[in-house]
């Protein structure tokens, strides 16, 4: 196992979790941008009206997204687990 490869995997790890969090992130934030912004039209300061459409929208991103993101998952999953042999091959000589 060299340093390259432990690189390699490192970087490809960051990428799908960034991939497979972006989503949520993303609806999220414009949930609670759009919340915020009626907040301050309206002036009710109430922290259930913020924290539960953001909830909301997180869930229906992951049953929207949900199969996609087990796809991803699972692809890298099989890569890694396909990178074991060459792992082994390299550490023993």
């Amino acid at each position: 196992m060299t340093e390259s490869f432990i690189r390699e995997l490192f970087t490809d790890t960051m990428v799908v979790a960034v991939k497979l969090s972006l989503p949520m992130l993303v609806a999220g934030l414009g949930v609670g941008l759009v919340v915020s912004l009626l907040q301050a039209v309206t002036q009710v300061q109430e922290m259930t009206l913020t924290f539960v459409p953001k909830v909301v929208a997180t869930v229906i991103v992951i049953m929207v997204a949900g199969p996609w993101m087990l796809d991803s998952i699972l692809a890298f999953t099989r890569d890694l687990y396909s990178a074991i042999p060459s792992m082994s091959a390299s550490a023993g000589g």
